[in-house]
């Protein structure tokens, strides 16, 4: 009997919004998103607005009442990935998406970076307190239009990376250092124009993995890809990442 092994290489998969659209989540920066579509809108997400404006805060939680990312579930996409990662191949999901899809299909939670943090959560403001968006939710529905930190009483958001906050520098390390050793980085549903998320990519291709980006419309880094797929992602993923398992 060999005594050899199969190598199976570290896959990183950067997702953007493009592999949730098919699970019912919009596209917000996409040509026909939100924020083309309703510029107001944006100040709902933007840090400054949001602090000093309770009738924003107010409009937000609305918004979050009201959107389809709670309610959504994990489409073929996400699956995938999940059964990828089942196979027993190396797999680490850096995703510029708050909606929590990729755990709820069954990755591991260690093996998911959260670029822009995640919407199922409540983050206080003052204290860093935090509880869970569901219970936040139930006090808007029961009238409290902009609920407080019960802990402290300081103002609460969602735990989202919001226009003019900064990233995570502990999330955004391990990213980078996911990005420097894996063999094959597959960039997804994202136009890599959103840096420093967008960088990741060629910092993978820098370092010698492959490159694969699967998505709609061209982005910065095509040119630096080994493959460019523009298959709708429902199916192309899928094919793609089960071809990898397969070897």
């Amino acid at each position: 009997m060999s005594s050899e092994t199969t190598h199976r290489p570290l896959v990183a998969i950067l997702s953007g919004a493009g592999i949730s659209t098919d699970s019912g989540i919009p596209d917000y920066r996409g040509p026909q998103g939100l924020w083309r579509r309703d510029p107001e809108a944006e100040k709902l997400v933007t840090y400054e607005y949001y602090m000093t404006d309770p009738e924003i805060r107010r409009r937000s939680w609305r918004m979050r009442r009201d959107s389809e990312t709670l309610r959504a579930r994990p489409n073929g996409a996400h699956e995938a990935v999940a059964r990828l990662e089942r196979s027993g191949v190396p797999v680490r999901v850096i995703t510029q998406n708050v909606d929590g899809l990729h755990q709820i299909a069954g990755m591991p939670t260690r093996k998911v970076l959260e670029l822009h943090g995640t919407a199922r959560a409540v983050l206080c403001t003052h204290c860093e307190a935090r509880s869970g968006m569901a219970e936040a939710l139930e006090r808007v529905a029961a009238g409290e239009p902009d609920p407080a930190c019960r802990e402290c009483g300081g103002i609460l958001k969602s735990a989202t990376v919001m226009f003019g906050e900064s990233l995570d520098p502990e999330v955004l390390t391990e990213a980078v250092a996911v990005a420097q050793a894996c063999e094959i980085f597959i960039a997804v549903g994202t136009s890599l124009q959103v840096q420093p998320a967008a960088s990741l990519a060629g910092l993978a291709a820098e370092h010698g993995a492959r490159l694969i980006i699967v998505n709609a419309e061209p982005t910065p880094y095509d040119e630096l890809a080994d493959e460019v797929v523009r298959e709708p992602i429902s199916t192309a993923l899928p094919d793609l990442l089960d071809r990898i398992a397969a070897g």
